[in-house]
């Protein structure tokens, strides 16, 4: 079997996550380590926490304080593959909104055990940062889910671009924000 092959079916042997079985893992990790967990989680477990009905992923995505490589470590001997940093900010050029950590809301507040989701017009930055096929119909789907216009995510992405070090990926991030914001303003009922 080859490298791509086995790896194919490594992912299909993998369980879909859900956030009961997330929150009773990290439970277990910070009852057997002694470390709390506040995790900021993006990817497919915010959207299912957001109210997505269907969306399926096998991974945790979030930024994490406190012990990154600990707790990916232990979830890996979970199967539970993980892309965890201490700042999502630094996932690409193009930082975060400042003041996205401040604009969280908590999703499970228990003891050693703080999950929590980025405001939804942030959560669509840190999509339209990636900008793959995924990651745009997730943000989209935010976007009519919370009524979050093109005016605001034009608003949230020249704060992001503001906060950025000056590099020529900015032009691509623009780009895809002004194609997103055109499909937000076509799909916008006239007034």
């Amino acid at each position: 079997m080859n490298g791509c092959t086995a790896n194919s079916q490594k992912r299909l042997n993998l369980s879909m996550l859900t956030l009961d079985h997330l929150r009773a893992t990290l439970r277990r990790y910070a009852d057997s380590t002694g470390h709390s967990v506040d995790l900021l989680l993006i990817g497919g477990l915010a959207m299912l926490a957001y109210g997505h009905p269907s969306r399926a992923t096998i991974d945790v995505d979030g930024e994490l304080r406190g012990h990154v490589r600990s707790l990916a470590e232990f979830l890996s001997r979970y199967h539970i593959p993980s892309n965890l940093g201490q700042s999502i900010s630094g996932w690409s050029v193009v930082a975060m909104p400042p003041g996205y950590r401040d604009r969280t809301t908590i999703l499970i507040d228990e003891p050693s055990v703080r999950i929590s989701l980025l405001a939804p017009v942030d959560f669509i930055i840190a999509k339209l940062r990636r900008g793959t096929d995924e990651d745009l119909t997730d943000a989209a789907w935010i976007s009519a889910r919370f009524h979050i216009s093109a005016d605001q995510v034009r608003t949230a992405a020249d704060a992001a671009l503001a906060a950025s070090l000056e590099d020529t990926a900015l032009f691509l991030f623009q780009r895809t924000v002004d194609r997103f914001c055109l499909t937000l303003d076509s799909a916008a009922p006239s007034a």
